[in-house]
Order: structure tokens, then C-alpha cells, then sequence
């Protein structure tokens, strides 16, 4: 059988992009785009018949790469979140879009539970002081997360993960989701962003989702952690909340634009967290992810369903020609 033209678009020297593809054999024959830009990529397209995404969301599936892309049969983006690519488009074009369900939720769960400890026990601010010669045992005024009210905002797996973790913790958690449950533990937004000491943001973003949660909704010395991605908590709102004081601190793993640009506010707040996107990123999450990828790919090309299809579309791959 002639093997599947795969163009790998991670942002990965292209040899260490085979070598992590070498398991998949002569099914298929790698390309990578001849420059990791736009026009590159549309060039690129029309030959290929699996793509495996940028998990940076630089190169992107949207209409435009897909009408690019004639032979174009699947979509494996290696990562959970799959902003950028246009899902309708491909669905309309019957291209299934798998992405990696459930690799990083330990590793971004627990980034959750770190970052907000961090912010209880004021752990940045003790390390800079100390670093300084300074020696602030009074004034520093840590606080225990024992015993807190905790909103998880979303419950896939990452969600889940925050909630069991808190809750081996001694918190009170309650979560929302955008299917109601009849879990005790569910309740509505409005009364979880409004009553909980942490507001934990772990939901996807999209359209219906983007700007949800609004600090400014917040308990007075409330601390809010973004898990999710920027989108999700309306980032003005949040600069205003924590300059007036109204909320006892940030943690952000996740910005409208990444990287955080020069100059901006949060940059220059002391009580936030800031975390370069890495919350996902473990050793652990990593092999994780490549090993879902590449059982996908190889379900792929064997005609075998795939994992994790997110347009609704048939998980059984087939060429769009004959070969």
C-alpha cells in the first residue's frame, strides 16, 4: 500500500519530528512545511493527507487551509486545546479532528493546586524578600487553604482532577460545567464566581465561553487561577480587580496574547502569579500525549477508529483518492 503523506507542523527541528514519527514506519512519508508561516503552510497542503497540528496555534487548520488541502482525510492536533482550527469547516469537508483527551489533566490540576498555594502562603513574595536581605516574618500574613471555598470553572478531566484535590485538602468545592449535573457538588456560575474564595478556570475555550468568567464578580479578596486559556476570564476585568485591591491575587498560567507582551499591567502587579503556558507541560504529560498521538496516527493509516474526534465526524479514516 503506498503509504499516507503526513505533514508534521510542530515547531520541532524536522529530524527530531521523524524520529518521533519513525514508529509509524513507511506507513506514511513525513513532510514539514518549507518555512512555519502562513504561506508556507498553504503551500504545503495540497499533497498532504494527515496533518498533525502546532500545538503553538501558529499554524492553524482554519477555511481558507482547508480548502488548500483537497486530499486532507484527518486531523490530529497533539495537545488538548485546539484553538485556531475551524472545526465546521472540516467537518464540512469530512475531515475528522482528533485531539489528545486527558494527557495533561494531572500535570494542569496540580499546577492549579501549586499555584494557588503559592498564592495563600504568599510563597513569591517570601522568596524575593529573603533573596533581598529582608527577613519578613509579620508582615507577610500567609493564609491556610484548609477549610476555603473552591469553584472549579469546568469539569472534564482537569476539573475533575482540581476537585479531587481540594477536596483531599479539607476545601469546600463546588464546581460548574455547561451541562448541568445533579451532582450535589454543581452549582449554577453566578453563585460560584461570586462566593468562592478560588475560582479555578479549567474550561475550554470557545465561542460560548470566551470572557465567562468576570472578576469583577468576585468575593472581595478573592483569589482567582486560570488553568484554561486567556480567553476565558475577561483580562481587563482582572488588571482592574487586582489594582483596586479587590481581589488577594492572580494566578496565570495563560494571556489574551502570548507571550505576555512588554509593558503589559500584569507584568507589574506584585500579586499575581505568572506562569509562561506550562501548566501542561510535565515529562509525565509529554509521554502521555506522544503516545496518543502516535496510536492515533497509527489507527489512522490502518483503518482502525481513532480517539477523540471533536467535529463529529466518522472516526474511521479513508483517502479521499484512490491511491
Amino acid at each position: 500500500m503506498t503509504s499516507w503523506n503526513l505533514l508534521a507542523l510542530p515547531p520541532l527541528p524536522e529530524e527530531f519530528v521523524r524520529g518521533l514519527l519513525a514508529p509509524l514506519g513507511d506507513r506514511v512519508t513525513v513532510r514539514v512545511p518549507g518555512s512555519r508561516d502562513r504561506a508556507g503552510l498553504l503551500a504545503a497542503l495540497p499533497d498532504a493527507e494527515i496533518v498533525l497540528g502546532d500545538w503553538t496555534g501558529a499554524l492553524v487548520m482554519d477555511a481558507e487551509a482547508v480548502r488548500a488541502a483537497p486530499r486532507l482525510a484527518f486531523v490530529q492536533q497533539p495537545s488538548v486545546g485546539v484553538d485556531g482550527h475551524d472545526l465546521d469547516a472540516l467537518a464540512a469537508a469530512g475531515v475528522p479532528l482528533a485531539n489528545t483527551p486527558g494527557v495533561s489533566a494531572v500535570a494542569v490540576a496540580e499546577w492549579c493546586l501549586a499555584a494557588t498555594l503559592a498564592l495563600l502562603r504568599k510563597l513569591a513574595a517570601a522568596d524575593a524578600a529573603v533573596r533581598a536581605g529582608e527577613w519578613p516574618q509579620q508582615s507577610l500574613q500567609p493564609h491556610e487553604l484548609r477549610g476555603r471555598r473552591v469553584g472549579v470553572v469546568g469539569y472534564g478531566p482537569i476539573g475533575a482532577g482540581c476537585a479531587e484535590m481540594f477536596r483531599a485538602l479539607g476545601c469546600e468545592v463546588s464546581y460548574w460545567t455547561r451541562t448541568p449535573r445533579s451532582d450535589p457538588g454543581f452549582t449554577d456560575l453566578d453563585t460560584l464566581v461570586s462566593t468562592s474564595d478560588v475560582v479555578v478556570v479549567v474550561i475550554a475555550l470557545s465561542a460560548q465561553t470566551r470572557g465567562l468568567v468576570d472578576p469583577g464578580r468576585m468575593k472581595q479578596g478573592a483569589l482567582l487561577v486560570n488553568g484554561a486559556r486567556g480567553g476565558v476570564v475577561d483580562q481587563k476585568a482582572l488588571v482592574a480587580a487586582l489594582s483596586e485591591g479587590r481581589l488577594g491575587g492572580a494566578a496565570l498560567d495563560v494571556f489574551d496574547v502570548e507571550p505576555l507582551p512588554a509593558g503589559d499591567p500584569l507584568r507589574d502587579l506584585p500579586n499575581v502569579l505568572l506562569s509562561p503556558h506550562v501548566a501542561g507541560v510535565t515529562a509525565e504529560s509529554t509521554g502521555r500525549l506522544l503516545t496518543v498521538t502516535l496510536d492515533n496516527l497509527a489507527a489512522a493509516v490502518e483503518g482502525r477508529e481513532v480517539d477523540g474526534v471533536l467535529n463529529g465526524v466518522e472516526p474511521v479514516i479513508s483517502r479521499k483518492f484512490a491511491q
